[in-house]
């Protein structure tokens, strides 16, 4: 494993501590313990082994949405994040390959006609999805006939559709089926709509950025290679996703 030199170290890290934004919004890479508020999940097991091999301390900072993070990013308040692969963020972030691939799934009530994903773009049919979410991405540019609403965020999702919004929920295939257990009367449409590669982001506006994502890109490669981050996914109880090619 390479190291990172001097002047790469110092734009990847500016305060001398990594700071990385963690998304709360997706529980297959992070959560929060609702007690004692420590922040645990494979995002926080790769950042941790990254400050590890850099020997950097690590702040691991939270954040209620994928956006958020994206957003704090830009403004140069973080230096790291775990975040979706889209080409629409990707204009300022830099990525490394994915670790994880994610499913991104639809939940109807069980009254609806709905059956089938292909079903869903429809004029008439509305999709609640998280803002900003890349979910929320994606269905902006893939759907052509539906009403895509959005709720302020992937948590929030369920609660609007119970509530009268839309009739179908778009997002995280485990967040769906975890927030649907508060309800009744819901269920999932069989198989994805969408495949979702979450991958390490850093800002391209920092100086040796190219340096920065061939070194993350590295370690990424070995933490897959050697059953890391199969390991990390096993012990945080990791369904519905797997290990990215």
């Amino acid at each position: 494993m390479k190291k990172l030199d001097s002047s790469t170290r110092s734009s990847f890290a500016p305060t001398g501590t990594l700071r990385v934004g963690i998304n709360l919004g997706n529980p297959i890479l992070a959560n929060e313990d609702q007690g004692t508020k420590r922040l645990y999940g494979v995002s926080i097991d790769i950042a941790n082994e990254i400050g590890k091999r850099t020997a950097l301390p690590v702040q691991l900072i939270p954040f209620k949405t994928a956006g958020n993070t994206v957003d704090a990013l830009k403004a140069g308040d973080i230096d790291l994040i775990f975040v979706a692969i889209d080409p629409v963020r990707g204009a300022d972030i830099s990525y490394t390959p994915a670790y994880i691939q994610i499913e991104g799934a639809y939940m109807v009530k069980a009254s609806s006609p709905l059956k089938m994903n292909e079903e869903i773009d429809v004029a008439g049919n509305e999709i609640v999805v998280g803002k900003g979410s890349a979910y929320d991405l994606y269905l902006t540019r893939e759907i052509k006939n539906a009403s895509v609403l959005r709720a302020v965020s992937s948590q929030a999702v369920v609660d609007d559709f119970m509530s009268g919004k839309g009739n179908v929920a778009a997002g995280v295939k485990q967040q769906l089926e975890s927030d649907a257990k508060r309800y009744e009367g819901l269920r999932m449409l069989p198989g994805r709509f969408m495949a979702i590669n979450q991958a390490i982001g850093i800002p391209k506006s920092r100086a040796h950025f190219e340096n920065t994502t061939a070194y993350l890109s590295s370690i990424i490669a070995e933490l897959k290679q050697s059953g890391f981050v199969a390991d990390a996914m096993k012990r945080h109880n990791i369904q519905g996703a797997k290990v990215a090619d």
